[in-house]
This record gives C-alpha cells, structure tokens and sequence, in this order.
C-alpha cells in the first residue's frame, strides 16, 4: 500500500510543532459534541509496540510492517540488558513474549522480584547480557486473542533501541520510546535516562523538533530528562493508581487544572488511558482541559479486538473477533487528540484520513 507521501507529509506537520509549556478541580463536566477541542497539533498515528496486532511486538518485523502502514512514529518499551544495553520489551519480565523457558542454560535465571511494587517470578533482562538475549526469539504476548500472529514465534530477535533508530531514520519516521520502571532500574545500578538521552543525541536527536518523544507513567525521571535534553516529553496517566515513584498521590490529581499545569512545565504532552477521555459515551474535559494548558493529547492504546474494546463498538461476543476500532479512534478525533497509540496502524491511518477528509 503507497501510503508515505501522505505518511510524511502529515509527519512534518507535527514535527515542525513548536512544544507547549505551560493544568483546581477534577474533570467533573461533560462537553457537548459542538465544544469539543480542537487539536493543537496535527494528529500523528503511533504504532503502539509496532503493528502489534498482526506481528508479535517489539520486533523489528513489527516495527517494518507499522511503517508500510502509515505510522508516524513506531514505540519501543525499553529497558537495560545487564550489560547496560537499551533494549525493546513490554517489561523486563519475558517468560511471556520469548522462548526464553525453551532455554536450559537459562533455567537457573528464573527468578522472583518485586518490581514497583508488585511481585512475580519469570526471567528477567537485567539478568541477561545482550548476547545472551540476543540468542532468544520473540513470541505472541497474547496468543489466545492473536492465534494467528504465533505462526511467526521463533522468528524475530529482540532488537535494541540502536536498531530500531537506525530503522526509523532508514524509513523516514520518529520513534516514541517509554522508559519502562525507571525508578526500579536505578535503584539496581541500571539508570536509563541518561543512556537514552546520550543514544538520540549521538542520532542527532536532541531539539524539540527531533522525531521523537519520551514518555514515562513517573514523573521525576521526565523532570530528569527535560534538564537534560529539549526533545519533547510526555507524561503517562492510567485511570488508577499513581507514579511509581511517588511524586504525586495519584494519576487522578495530576489531571486537575492545576495539576495539568504542573505537567507543562517539563512535558509537551499527556499520554491518558483512553477510557478517561470518556463517561460511558459522554465525553470527559480531559482533553480540552489538557488543550487549556497547552498539553497535546496521545491516548492510549485502540486495539481491534472485542475485549479491548467498549461495549457500544463491539461486534458479537467473541473476545478475540475484531469490533469496530475504526468507529472508536474516529471518535477520539472528534474530541480533538493530538494523536493516538493502535496496535493496528493501518485502521488507525485510514480512519486519520478519513477523518480529515471529512472536515
């Protein structure tokens, strides 16, 4: 599909953005469909963990075929090796997406950690060097909902953060990296801001309008990062819960107007679950009021299939059969988003398109 002409010039759009800086009450009121906001930037389609629903994720084959399809920018979850390498993976835990318990000469790394909190036992990447992890293959995270991506396990390795940026500047994209449980790897001698930071700057990525942004659900390791780079930031909230770190009681009063305030002063954007852009089929005032201080709206994640999915776009009672996340995405850019996360970067291109077409 010849999608990059578009792809690119849509890119540049956002690219050439210059960043918001700036956020006393919750989000309370509902806007009517004739309020809603506008986006401040044109909307950018990020392939969430590559085209995660048709290849396993985080593998530069996912990576490759979110690109043919229109993604703006491609995400990488990252996290260290032992030996201190940036590597792409959902967690640090990866008994589920590689063939590590394949493995024999691993077996004795199997091991139990508590990890921001929660305690699980698997193998974990800070316990491997990169050549050791590079001798694993990839699998489906979710192969009762995916059945069809585990005919590629074993195939792919795990790449590194220098592989999937030597990938987008070969294509032409930006990359969207989180630091995955910063507070965690630093607490165990593995800090990786300032490795990030040092890899897109010797990529020639370290200007606000650099392909790139940074995203993070703590808040003092962007704080960190926004000392030391002016590429652009964006904080994760989820629905529950708060920072890992500490640094606010809860993700919920970090979306009061003055909490959003205090997010401008060293993020460009908000990174929201995308349930809490809405009231049931009523719209919440997260993204104007994000919009009123000067923060760009990225929800995350829009997935294709039933169980992922609201109930008013599913279609039938298979969790695994695909509903209408054209019609979901559609509407979050009817609420003015700045962009949006989709394991399907194709729907999320058309359905951008059409949306604009329409306007």
């Amino acid at each position: 599909m010849m999608v990059s002409a578009l792809r690119i010039a849509l890119t540049a759009a956002v690219l050439v953005s210059a960043p918001g800086r700036g956020q006393d009450a919750p989000m309370t009121r509902s806007p009517s469909a004739s309020s809603a906001s506008k986006p401040l930037s044109a909307p950018i389609v990020i392939a969430h963990r590559g085209a995660s629903g048709s290849r396993p994720e985080h593998t530069l084959a996912a990576y490759e075929l979110a690109i043919d399809q229109g993604a703006d920018f491609i995400e990488p979850d990252l996290v260290p090796t032992r030996d201190d390498v940036l590597v792409a993976r959902h967690e640090n835990a990866i008994g589920g997406t590689t063939d590590v318990a394949a493995h024999p000469e691993f077996a004795d790394r199997r091991t139990t950690k508590t990890i921001d909190g929660t305690t699980l036992t698997d193998w974990f990447v800070e316990d491997f060097t990169l050549a050791e992890l590079k001798t694993l293959r990839a699998k489906e995270r979710l192969p009762q909902l995916r059945p069809g991506n585990t005919a590629y396990d074993g195939w792919f390795e795990v790449p590194t953060l220098a592989e999937i940026i030597a990938l987008a500047k070969r294509r032409h994209v930006g990359i969207y990296p989180e630091t995955k449980h910063p507070t965690y790897f630093a607490g165990i001698g593995h800090p990786t801001d300032v490795r990030l930071v040092e890899q897109l700057r010797a990529a020639g990525w370290d200007s606000a309008d650099a392909p790139v942004f940074i995203q993070s659900f703590e808040v003092k390791n962007l704080q960190r990062i926004h000392a030391l780079t002016t590429v652009r930031l964006i904080q994760l909230v989820a629905g529950q819960g708060g920072p890992a770190d500490g640094s606010a009681p809860s993700y919920a009063a970090m979306l009061t107007p003055a909490g959003l305030r205090q997010v401008a002063t060293y993020a460009y954007g908000l990174g929201p679950d995308k349930a809490q852009t809405w009231s049931g089929s009523t719209p919440t005032t997260l993204v104007a009021d994000a919009h009123a201080a000067g923060l760009r709206v990225h929800p995350w994640t829009y997935r294709a299939e039933n169980a992922f999915l609201p109930e008013r776009f599913r279609r039938g009672a298979d969790p695994a059969a695909h509903g209408d996340v054209a019609g979901e995405i559609a509407a979050a850019l009817g609420l003015g988003i700045d962009g949006f996360f989709t394991d399907y970067p194709l729907i999320g291109f058309d359905t951008r398109r059409a949306a604009k077409d329409h306007r």
